[in-house]
């Protein structure tokens, strides 16, 4: 077979969408009236990928393969066209000619659309210009596309749209299934990481019988077969830590958390996070921890520890950069606790800073206030901020010798709090009194269906080994690793309002 030239893509009729719609229905009519309807086929035998055929070409030339995917491009030469087949793994280009499939055959082919799902049949061979391509010898059409794909220059661009339609944002831009894929990749390595260590990963329940959390509001729904009002979860904490009450010592979840909160570019209403607990450790175990789940992560995903997102270079390798709360705070602000004489001069620093800050608010609460708003925007690489005030740390034990503050961290990447961590908290005497406190303040609220976890309670005094835990957000994890600018971008059917 000699080699053939590549005819570049003709322009096609200019129609608005309703009528391309129209004549697309029509041509399906047509077929089912002849007898060949596409949506009554039930597979197609298919021998290669598109992939396979490029990477395999020197093995692969003059020989019959066959292939099943969308045709995405046509390009006539009369008696002849190449077109563009996509599947799963990339394009490979078709040689389609009269005299190969006969005139009917090919008759029938020139009706085919763009967007329809095809299987090949053909030999392999090059171009004169060097295009991997496959010489048609039989085409099917397993499925009819009724609709247009976006305009072949332009694809789909509008990020809502594509948000809404990630279907056809996958079909027309491929390097969105190149996120997803590295997505699965992501879960797939904090598993391997976690297991390697000696976690045991499992499920634990989606509906709550109690509304739990401080600040995160739950989703309500009902349960009709015991007239009770339930909660979708808004973290796993609970249940896991009866598993290290059970003597489960290393334990972990990958699962989906609901907060009936804002929208943005770093938070959907539904999310997913990785919880751990290990007994026998504490905060300081949780950040060697991470540093190398993170850093594993990442290689084996990307190649590397050092990645760039969104123009910054970042580096994920160990060791990260460790700071306590008030050590960030009088970085970055000036602001000094321990010169803090009470609650009011607290406040004081606060407003001096240009911040609002509750009549009540603590020195605690202060400092945590100062650390949000002036801190966090300049953590760009990764640090972990340790020693959190114990009034915005209920479940933390408390720093020995400093009964104000924890042994909590967070860590922050590209200015983001990426995990949060304790040393856990196991005095269920201490226990029971935050959880009140944090009761009554959402009370105070007008939260009256807030309770008290009682079988947690109960569970700790049968008594919890000391532990340490951590959870972190999945999809930032992605966010950094695909260079994604908002979480939307690596979920693939993010929470959308309703179009009217």
């Amino acid at each position: 077979m000699g080699l053939l030239p590549d005819i570049p893509e003709t322009e096609g009729v200019n129609r608005p969408e309703s009528e391309q719609i129209r004549i697309r229905r029509e041509k399906l009519l047509a077929l089912q009236a002849g007898g060949r309807d596409p949506y009554e086929r039930r597979g197609f035998s298919f021998t290669h990928t598109a992939r396979e055929v490029k990477d395999g070409f020197e093995r692969l030339e003059g020989q019959t393969v066959r292939l099943a995917g969308r045709q995405m491009s046509k390009r006539d030469m009369g008696k002849a066209f190449f077109c563009d087949l996509q599947d799963a793994s990339g394009r490979v280009q078709l040689y389609v000619k009269s005299d190969d499939l006969g005139e009917d055959a090919f008759g029938e082919f020139k009706k085919w659309d763009i967007g329809d799902i095809i299987g090949a049949e053909g030999t392999v061979f090059r171009t004169r210009r060097g295009e991997i391509s496959v010489h048609c010898s039989a085409l099917t059409l397993l499925s009819k596309s009724l609709r247009p794909l976006p305009e072949k220059f332009h694809g789909l661009v509008d990020a809502e749209t594509r948000y809404r339609q990630r279907y056809v944002d996958l079909i027309v831009n491929p390097q969105v299934r190149d996120t997803f894929i590295k997505r699965s990749q992501t879960l797939s390595a904090i598993r391997s990481f976690l297991t390697g260590e000696g976690f045991l990963e499992v499920d634990t329940p989606v509906l709550h019988t109690l509304e739990t959390g401080a600040a995160a509001r739950p989703f309500e729904t009902h349960l009709n077969a015991l007239d009770l009002p339930m909660f979708l979860r808004i973290e796993l904490e609970l249940y896991l830590k009866r598993l290290i009450v059970g003597g489960i010592d290393r334990v972990f979840e990958i699962g989906r958390i609901f907060r009936n909160e804002g929208m943005s570019p770093k938070h959907n209403p539904e999310f997913t996070m990785c919880e751990l607990y290990q007994a026998y450790t504490d905060y300081h175990g949780m950040m060697d921890l991470m540093e190398r789940l993170f850093s594993h992560v990442a290689e084996s995903v990307t190649g590397f520890a050092a990645l760039s997102y969104q123009g910054t270079e970042l580096n994920l390798a160990p060791p990260w950069r460790r700071m306590t709360m008030k050590e960030c705070v009088k970085v970055y602000t000036g602001a000094d606790y321990d010169e803090w004489d009470g609650d009011a001069a607290a406040r004081e620093a606060v407003k001096a800073r240009g911040l609002e800050i509750a009549a009540s608010a603590t020195r605690g609460e202060c400092l945590a206030a100062l650390f949000e708003e002036k801190c966090e925007e300049h953590l760009l690489q990764p640090v972990f901020i340790t020693e959190y005030p114990v009034e915005i740390s209920p479940l933390a034990k408390r720093k020995p010798g400093d009964p104000l503050f924890t042994e909590r961290f967070e860590f922050f990447i590209y200015a983001r709090e990426a995990g949060n961590a304790f040393t856990e908290l196991n005095d269920p005497i201490d226990q029971r009194e935050r959880f009140e406190r944090q009761l009554a303040v959402r009370r105070a609220e007008g939260i009256m269906s807030a309770r008290l976890d009682e079988d947690f309670l109960q569970a700790m005094e049968y008594g919890m080994p000391p532990a340490g835990g951590v959870g972190f957000g999945v999809d930032r994890l992605v966010m950094l690793l695909t260079d994604s600018p908002s979480i939307r971008d690596v979920l693939l059917f993010p929470t959308m309002k309703p179009v009217d």
